[in-house]
């Protein structure tokens, strides 16, 4: 006779635990969001909005495109996939209140993995204020072999204008917050068989949104505003085709505010023959903060002009780096193209 799975052992999967005795371990590992009336449990959860509005977002991750298991524990997917919610969030200038959170996976995959998942989303969202409040599970389809993990993060304004694609105006400085290039010189390393540097697998592995200096520079006036989470030149290219400008990054001013002092990704540069800047360019899934604000207006803590906006020619909105079209940059630099393209 075959004695079941221990609880929490490393035999015991989803199949063998059941639906709702995986969600219970997983509510376990929540956490509290402040904004929270009413939590898992019920048919929905109740979020307050003290601000009257709620800005929603969600992402969705799909294991063998967005995450390995042999490359990243659960616990780094889950922080990764909070983080990619969370910072969009962050770049309409609101607060994050909570997550939702839906689940396909085969019956036999791991409940200690899911776990440690759980633990991952509660603590990239504790630290925030926010948690999961719900969400909803459900086998794989039977050829599937893919987790698949859907984010839905909720935020606040707290009185504030949301900041928008579409504001930015020439005249306008463009500027940035947080890293870039860090996960994309990960990848390249992991995707060689190794794991070191560690600062940049890491990255990768566990992205660091500036979560805080969306709502900074909302407050301060920023005219438009965007996650870079498809690589710097693709995402400024959607900001620039919603606000019908020229968006003109300086490289000096780039190279200096993310390549200086030298670090990783010079390292791993020079050992895979690849310009650094490549990754900074093009490069995903670093979610910094870019942003455009009036010429006279005083940047927050942690934001570096990096370019600026001019008024778009006959050629329509875009991107230029130092004058250069940004799809001839990225070629020059042997990028596979301006960032990362679905279903590309």
């Amino acid at each position: 006779m075959t004695r079941p799975p221990a609880p929490g052992g490393p035999g015991e999967t989803v199949g063998t635990l059941g639906e709702f005795a995986l969600i219970d371990r997983v509510v376990a590992r929540a956490g509290v969001a402040r904004a929270t009336e009413v939590g898992p449990g019920d048919d929905a959860a109740v979020v307050r909005t003290p601000d009257g509005r709620v800005v929603a977002t969600t992402d969705v991750l799909v294991e063998g495109r967005h995450f390995r298991r042999d490359w990243s524990s659960g616990t780094d997917v889950g922080h990764k996939a909070a983080a990619a919610n969370l910072a969009d969030v962050a770049a309409m200038g609101a607060v994050p209140t909570a997550l939702l959170v839906g689940l396909a996976c085969p019956a036999d995959t791991p409940t200690a993995w899911l776990e440690e998942v759980a633990d991952g989303l509660a603590a990239e969202a504790g630290p925030l204020g926010a948690a999961v409040v719900g969400g909803d599970t459900v086998a794989a389809a039977p050829d599937s072999r893919a987790v698949v993990l859907s984010v839905t993060a909720l935020g606040d304004l707290g009185g504030r204008a949301p900041v928008l694609r579409s504001g930015a105006r020439p005249g306008d400085v463009l500027a940035l917050a947080g890293r870039l290039g860090w996960s994309g010189c990960g990848l390249a390393v992991l995707r060689r068989g190794f794991s070191s540097p560690l600062a940049a697998v890491r990255a990768h592995r566990r992205p660091e949104p500036p979560y805080a200096a969306g709502p900074a520079a909302a407050d301060a006036g920023a005219t438009a505003m965007c996650d870079v989470s498809d690589g710097l030149l693709a995402d400024a290219g959607h900001l620039a085709e919603a606000s019908g400008v020229v968006v003109e990054v300086d490289r000096a001013a780039l190279a200096a505010a993310t390549l200086d002092p030298p670090g990783p990704l010079q390292q791993v540069g020079a050992a895979l023959g690849v310009d650094p800047l490549a990754w900074v360019l093009t490069g995903g899934e670093d979610h910094a903060l870019l942003a455009t604000f009036p010429p006279d207006a005083t940047l927050p803590p942690g934001w570096t002009v990096v370019g600026g906006v001019s008024a778009a020619g006959d050629d329509g909105p875009g991107v230029r780096v130092d004058g250069r079209p940004a799809a001839d940059v990225a070629q020059a630099l042997g990028a596979g193209g301006t960032g990362h393209v679905h279903f590309g």
